[in-house]
């Protein structure tokens, strides 16, 4: 229901006799902001037995991944109170909950059991050793490739490959005849999207946002290697059209069978994996990120975790919500109805000691690639920022979406990388002297 429709039906209402209970009933009902991925998009198929057990209904908002972010930015700070629970991540919570624009998730059930939440996970959700989000998942990034296509082209993948050999594999993999993309990477603008994914590859090239002294490396040969070896990458074996492909796209090419190697969220396995969804479910394997010889790998650490913005007036009904979906009956409900392959992975800890869970061909690497994943110490030159995939400061998304922006254009053939990197420093330089570092 719009706000408009909710306003107006509040407003009749007040005429009626049952006017009362006309708002009581608005009262047990939350609006949830979430992305479009596919966990959260099951979550929401299962929104109808919180309501039968607790008498709260729920009505979801449910973006594209760079439309969330914007719109819950907006609102959180202009205090639009559109929501009364937001689906956010590891940066904006901690700087979020430092504002006081969030709820303290500090007095969730004994029942609930937070101290079981992947200590990485609620570490990156927190301000101050509070708690401000709880994780629905939590993943890092890794690579699944086809075995078939592997085998074809005479290769063996590492379980800890280099970019060297992924390019080497991509090239081999690449049947154009067949529409077969030897590798499929995010090249969408947006902070979170194409974004996220070169600035990992970046650690993993000895590149880096800012130096110690927070100016931007744009300028250096790291970021060019690193710019350089993706695009080349990508146009010798990735598909048309990449400069536009996030999460979703990539997904839908990989589970067609028309992508040979995917690097992306963990979180990703279950579907490609899923026999019901993809086409190459039987002949999926997984490699930890990709490194360059340097000690670092070019993985990321993220959750997509359910936070409460200040300005609601269901804090309970909103607490309750979130300690039903994020909890282990939850986890144990969804193993019941759809296999322990598809519950949300990366946030708890008994997770990982199931071993039913174990059995999941993907289970240990996810965990494995999450334990790489270091947010204060991302890069191999040392640096002032927390975060790995995004510096924790509020003017990186400002900053990281011109950027990428600039990095798309690249991709697309409408500049050169040069060029883009030069554009990706000036707009780095001038934000960051604006904001006074």
């Amino acid at each position: 229901m719009s706000i408009k429709r909710t306003l107006l039906a509040t407003s009749v209402s007040l005429g009626l006799t049952a006017g009362i209970a006309a708002a009581d009933s608005h009262a047990k009902t939350i609006t949830i902001a979430t992305v479009n991925n596919g966990d959260m998009v099951r979550m929401q198929g299962y929104t109808d037995k919180f309501t039968e057990e607790t008498g709260i209904a729920v009505e979801w908002v449910t973006l594209e991944e760079n439309v969330l972010r914007q719109r819950v930015t907006t609102d959180i700070t202009t205090k639009g109170g559109s929501f009364d629970i937001m689906t956010i991540g590891m940066y904006e919570t901690p700087i979020w909950g430092a504002n006081g624009w969030l709820v303290p998730l500090d007095d969730l059930s004994a029942e609930y059991d937070v101290d079981d939440i992947l200590p990485a996970m609620a570490g990156g959700l927190s301000h101050n050793g509070t708690l401000y989000a709880a994780p629905f998942y939590g993943e890092s990034s890794m690579v699944m490739y086809r075995t078939d296509l592997m085998e074809k082209a005479g290769l063996e993948m590492p379980k800890d490959p280099t970019w060297e050999f992924i390019a080497k594999a991509a090239a081999a993999m690449t049947d154009r005849e067949n529409e077969i993309n030897g590798i499929c990477l995010r090249g969408k603008a947006g902070w979170g999207e194409g974004g996220a994914f070169i600035t990992a590859t970046a650690n993993s090239f000895g590149a880096r946002w800012f130096d110690e002294d927070w100016k931007p490396q744009f300028d250096t040969e790291e970021w060019a290697n690193t710019v350089n070896f993706f695009k080349d990458t990508m146009d010798a074996s990735g598909p048309a059209g990449y400069a536009t492909n996030g999460f979703n796209e990539n997904l839908s090419l990989f589970q067609q069978g028309k992508c040979g190697m995917w690097i992306d969220a963990t979180v990703a396995a279950s579907f490609v994996t899923n026999p019901e969804d993809s086409t190459v479910a039987e002949h999926v394997g997984f490699a930890l990120a990709p490194d360059t010889g340097l000690g670092k790998r070019g993985n990321w650490l993220w959750a997509w975790a359910l936070a409460i913005p200040a300005g609601t007036q269901k804090q309970a009904e909103a607490k309750e919500f979130i300690e039903w979906a994020t909890s282990k009956d939850y986890i144990e409900m969804v193993a019941a109805n759809e296999g322990w392959a598809n519950v949300p992975p990366g946030a708890r800890t008994s997770l990982y000691k199931n071993p039913e869970y174990l059995k999941v061909p993907f289970a240990q690497m996810t965990l494995d690639s999450i334990l790489t994943a270091d947010p204060n110490n991302p890069t191999v030159k040392p640096v002032p920022y927390v975060g790995v995939q995004f510096a924790a400061i509020p003017e990186f998304a400002g900053i990281a979406t011109e950027v990428s922006q600039e990095f798309s254009a690249a991709y697309a053939g409408q500049q050169t990388v040069e060029e883009a990197l030069e554009n990706a420093q000036e707009i780095a330089t001038e934000a960051m002297e604006a904001a006074g570092y």
